[in-house]
């Protein structure tokens, strides 16, 4: 664990160091830390919030990292479902921010539903914005919604300050965020190119869905009514649209390893064109999961071993930008029916507390550094949502920062996460990695000794120029 620490504030030094800087507010000093894509030793300068500089390692520094630990850039998630206002049951900015600084998670972007109201409105994001008062652990941006009432009036979401407009190819599941048809989709990315703006897509063909009345219990029944070419047909057609209209557009949660040819030759034809997946489909497999349990259910849904191996060859080859979570939490009785009916459950999968240990336990057993793992879960999604100077360890971004035991290794107990709803498809799993500490804007966040110890998040606005990416 880290030594060195003071029993007050951690904030007075002696000393000087470089760039004409003396006393820093805060010194983080390891002998591993990532920069600039590996690892070195070094001490990270902190004043105000923001990193001040870069200095050689010191022994002496107020907080040293143990030996059994490295300093992390702040993770990024682009793609959490916070739920607040109007489904606080279900999680909340809260309990949602506790869980992502626990995971190393400095910054989210929240989605724009399943909140009520959905943020398709600049009134709603109004009301979303107002809902975070005092509770964030971690800075917060958000995304729009793109839905069939907003289109044609997208631009004052943009002016209002959110970093993109998701939208739905297929039912969302809420009737308050309808779907876009073909025609909804071009009409969307030819408005957002007059202006550069981004459209995330949820990119299931409807025309290759399977509504079956019989799914019941069985996975593999549940799995057969969502197949691959739902996928492959939805992105081919955002690719194409993008392409015609020249808009950017993002497909999120990538499950189909197949598709990510389609995702090849459009980015290999200049299209702009990214993608993520999440830790359940890099990690969880069809095979082993067990029949009647909604906690593993998703859409589009986990597939098997093979479709998993190849979503690792997309991250390895550059076809996937960014691992993010789709934390997408639910109460117990919308997850857990008493029934079992996969059909009937609530999908979506919680796991924003433990993406990062999941994927570098299944990292690891394939041979893969963590140095390489680490840009999945830091420059890949800032880069997505437009906040390039977070996820990264270097003089004038904000002082986000975690310490990780990549070689430590415990077992996920769910009652334990700082999730509203206790539900973990890892629950007893063992993994490897332990967050110990995390910093945001420059102060605690979150040690493993004592949870939570302060809620110093702030929001993004894109449109606010007085700081980083609209911080504030």
């Amino acid at each position: 664990m880290i030594r060195n620490v003071g029993t007050g504030n951690m904030r007075e030094m002696r000393g000087s160091y470089g760039d004409g800087m003396s006393s820093p507010a805060l010194a983080l000093a390891s002998r591993r830390v990532f920069l600039d894509g590996g690892f070195s030793a070094a001490t990270v300068l902190v004043r105000d919030g923001l990193i001040a500089g870069i200095a050689p390692f010191d022994p002496d520094a107020a907080l040293v990292l143990s030996d059994d630990e490295v300093l992390l850039p702040g993770l990024v998630d682009s793609h959490v479902h916070l739920n607040e206002p109007g489904r606080t049951d279900w999680e909340g900015f809260e309990t949602g921010t506790a869980a992502a600084a626990a995971g190393g998670i400095t910054t989210v972007v929240d989605m724009p539903l399943n909140s009520l109201p959905v943020t398709t409105t600049v009134e709603a994001l109004a009301a979303k914005r107002a809902a975070t008062a005092g509770k964030l652990a971690v800075d917060v941006a958000y995304w729009g919604g793109a839905v069939p009432e907003n289109l044609g009036s997208l631009h004052p979401l943009f002016a209002a300050g959110v970093v993109g407009v998701k939208c739905f190819l297929s039912p969302s599941g809420i009737d308050e965020f309808g779907h876009l048809d073909a025609a909804d989709l071009e009409s969307a990315l030819t408005e957002l190119a007059a202006f550069d703006g981004l459209l995330i897509a949820h990119a299931e063909d409807p025309a290759h869905l399977h509504d079956d009345p019989a799914i019941g219990s069985s996975y593999a029944r549940f799995l057969a009514s969502r197949p691959p070419i739902s996928e492959e047909s939805a992105i081919a057609a955002v690719a194409a649209a993008a392409g015609r209209t020249g808009a950017r557009a993002h497909i999120v949660h990538v499950s189909d390893g197949h598709a990510l040819d389609v995702i090849r030759e459009a980015k290999a034809a200049g299209i702009r064109l990214t993608a993520e997946t999440c830790p359940h489909y890099l990690t969880l497999r069809a095979e082993d999961l067990p029949d009647g349990s909604g906690t593993v259910k998703c859409c589009p849904p986990v597939r098997d071993g093979h479709n998993q191996d190849l979503l690792w060859e997309g991250l390895l080859d550059g076809t996937i930008d960014a691992v993010v979570s789709d934390h997408s939490p639910a109460t117990r009785d919308l997850k857990e029916r008493e029934d079992g009916d996969l059909g009937l459950a609530w999908g979506g999968i919680s796991g924003v507390q433990t993406g990062l240990r999941a994927v570098w336990t299944e990292a690891s057993r394939r041979g893969i550094p963590l140095e390489t793992v680490i840009p999945w879960f830091t420059t890949g999604p800032a880069a997505i949502a437009g906040i390039r100077s977070r996820g990264v360890i270097r003089k004038g971004a904000p002082a986000h920062l975690a310490a990780f035991a990549p070689d430590a290794a415990s077992v996920v107990r769910a009652a334990d996460l700082e999730y509203r709803n206790k539900l973990s498809p890892w629950d007893g799993a063992l993994l490897r990695g332990s967050v110990r500490a995390t910093w945001v804007n420059g102060e605690t966040a979150y040690t493993a000794n004592r949870g939570i110890t302060g809620r110093h998040g702030r929001e993004i606005l894109a449109t606010d120029p007085a700081s980083d990416e609209g911080a504030r």
